[in-house]
């Protein structure tokens, strides 16, 4: 076992602690460092709301011989700056490249701060596609919950340059491998690697005690992209929420979708109403993850009719 593989486990403890004595909108842009060269950006947990800022999801970026790339940007331009000023008190090295992992609104609108260097964009052809779709209606909703105020100079900014496949990139002088699984989380969910120290940025695959959410994702595709991981060369973890984690940990995700889809159909055999299912339909074994109040009822709700509709396709 290598050294950082070792390590893994006591990096994630010291994250845990790190956090737990920050305030929630603090910690969102206090860059943790995990190995040589390569930061991540802790989110503050809990429901996207007012209190937290909408500063929930995770990000980082990677310090090469001669430049940074960054994996994800945050919920808004404020938060975009906030977390290029937190690159600056690390590095004056340029901003070589940003990679979006995935579209979703508490990722991807930090870009408008980095646009302002000119910089690249880079995400998934799929991801691109859908933030295309909807992500407009996002910037609206994101307005709405965390105020004008908070979303001042936040606008969509689509990646210019994307990928179709897994593939080796080098940005900053650092060699990243940017792994695609296929339609499992969400279309265009892409898994970036830092070869140099092997710390996977997981994007929307990968949660660490937060209810991941099924809208944009295929359960049975999902449960087979976390097993593929198990075959990567990796010692840490970034998931998309939540603190580091060893490789290990990755089946906390698993864990969840298999219970949630054995639940659901347990019910939906049982001749369950939908109303029935949701009002009955829990998992106490995840009711202390963030977001089980809300996320977890509507996952039952997509998984039943997912259910219903393979049933008539048959």
């Amino acid at each position: 076992m290598s050294r950082q593989a070792r390590l893994a486990p006591l990096v994630s403890a010291i994250a845990w602690l790190t956090l737990t004595f920050l305030p929630p909108t603090a910690h969102a842009a206090i860059p943790l460092r995990l190995a040589d060269g390569v930061y991540a950006f802790v989110g503050a947990g809990g429901p996207l709301g007012s209190e937290n800022r909408g500063r929930v999801a995770n990000g980082g970026f990677v310090v090469g011989p001669t430049g940074v790339v960054v994996i994800d940007t945050g919920v808004s331009d404020a938060e975009g700056r906030e977390r290029l000023a937190a690159i600056r008190r690390v590095t004056s090295k340029p901003v070589a490249l940003v990679i979006i992992t995935h579209a979703d609104q508490e990722f991807l609108y930090g870009n408008t701060a980095f646009a302002r260097l000119g910089t690249r964009f880079l995400c998934h052809e799929r991801a691109a596609d859908l933030m295309r779709q909807r992500c407009e209606h996002c910037l609206e909703n994101l307005h709405r919950i965390l105020g004008d105020e908070e979303m001042a100079g936040t606008r969509l900014i689509i990646p210019g340059e994307t990928v179709s496949a897994t593939t080796m990139i080098t940005a900053g002088g650092r060699t990243l491998e940017l792994v695609y699984p296929g339609w499992a989380s969400s279309p265009g969910n892409l898994l970036v690697i830092d070869r140099k120290s092997r710390v996977l940025f997981a994007g929307g695959l990968l949660v660490n005690h937060r209810i991941p959410l099924l809208r944009d994702g295929k359960l049975d595709a999902w449960v087979r992209a976390i097993d593929a991981i198990g075959a990567l060369d990796i010692a840490l973890i970034v998931p998309g929420y939540g603190p580091p984690m060893p490789p290990a940990d990755r089946n906390m995700t698993r864990d969840y979708l298999v219970a949630l889809d054995r639940l659901v159909r347990k019910f939906y055999a049982n001749m369950a109403s939908l109303m029935e299912t949701l009002d009955r339909a829990d998992l106490p074994q995840f009711a202390d993850w963030d977001d089980y109040e809300s996320i977890n009822r509507k996952n039952v709700q997509q998984r039943y009719l997912e259910l219903e509709v393979e049933e008539l396709g048959q």
